[in-house]
């Protein structure tokens, strides 16, 4: 059985960094940096939805798409946070200042660039 030296009892400590990085993560959501780079892969909508206004452009695929439909992608990956030797580093990865640090891409695209990034360690 795993120790579970965190959260009185509660929690492993793999369990401990796990929501560390989600608050982090939820905490940071709209970091303006990232918001001006989804603001730059914006366009106005032209089909015949009348209900929607905009679409935006994957920097990968270069298909046009719904707000829901795309993510924000750190350019240098923010890696994992398995200690608090970690944190400084991962939290500076996390909220770069510079809008360029950040792609829009459709969930699809994010998603091959995250799994070819996770073979690759």
């Amino acid at each position: 059985m795993k120790k579970k030296p965190r959260n009185g009892g509660l929690w492993s400590e793999a369990r401990y960094w796990q929501q560390v990085r989600s608050f982090l993560r939820k905490g940071f959501r709209y970091w303006h940096p990232a918001m001006v780079a989804l603001e730059k892969a914006k366009h106005p909508y032209t089909g015949s939805n009348k209900r929607q206004k905009w679409t935006y452009q994957c920097a990968k695929c270069k298909g046009m798409f719904k707000r829901t439909e795309v993510e924000i992608d750190h350019k240098v990956p923010v890696g994992s946070l398995k200690c608090d030797e970690d944190l400084i580093e991962w939290l500076h990865r996390l909220t770069p200042e510079d809008v360029n640090s950040f792609d829009v891409m459709c969930k699809s695209c994010h998603r091959n660039k995250t799994n070819e990034e996770r073979k690759k360690k």
